[in-house]
């Protein structure tokens, strides 16, 4: 169930959000990222991803986001779980003042050969695949898509 815009705000406000971010890698390493134009994260590179919504799975927002983000729906069975990581931003998507972004994110990585990012995504303006070490050494790459790749990552780990 997607919420309106005052709802979601709500609860942007008010909880964590539960979100999936994907990592789609290609034979050579590289990575897939886009560059985001809304925020949180605006005009930084940052791996596909996205919010799950109420009432759905964690299979339907897989296929739903990989989809919309990449440009192929894709089988939750063909995703590796990573970990679980909190990313924290000081603003929200709406650019209300007063109150930050927080996501608690579900991390896979799957095979992105052959993936084709959809030209007219609302939620990013170009794509281009990096090497984990191109993608580390970039500073336009979000701190909390670099983290993926840093040897002392901090999340949770696996549930």
């Amino acid at each position: 169930m997607r919420l309106s815009h005052n709802d979601f705000l709500a609860v942007v406000k008010n909880a964590p959000l539960v979100s999936m971010d994907i990592l789609a890698a290609d034979a050579s390493g590289r990575v897939l990222v886009g560059l985001r134009k809304n925020e949180p994260a605006r005009g930084d590179w940052f791996v596909p991803g996205g919010c799950v919504q109420k009432g759905e799975t964690l299979a339907k927002a897989f296929a739903r986001i990989s989809a919309g983000e990449l440009g192929r729906e894709m089988a939750f069975s063909v995703a590796r779980f990573l970990g679980v990581y909190e990313h924290f931003y000081p603003v929200n998507f709406a650019g209300e003042p007063g109150f930050d972004t927080h996501y608690v994110v579900l991390a896979y990585q799957v095979d992105g050969e052959g993936l084709s990012p959809p030209a007219d995504d609302d939620q990013h303006e170009a794509w281009r695949w990096l090497l984990p070490d191109e993608i580390l050494a970039d500073p336009g790459v979000h701190e909390n898509t670099r983290r993926y790749f840093q040897e002392d990552q901090t999340h949770a780990g696996p549930v």
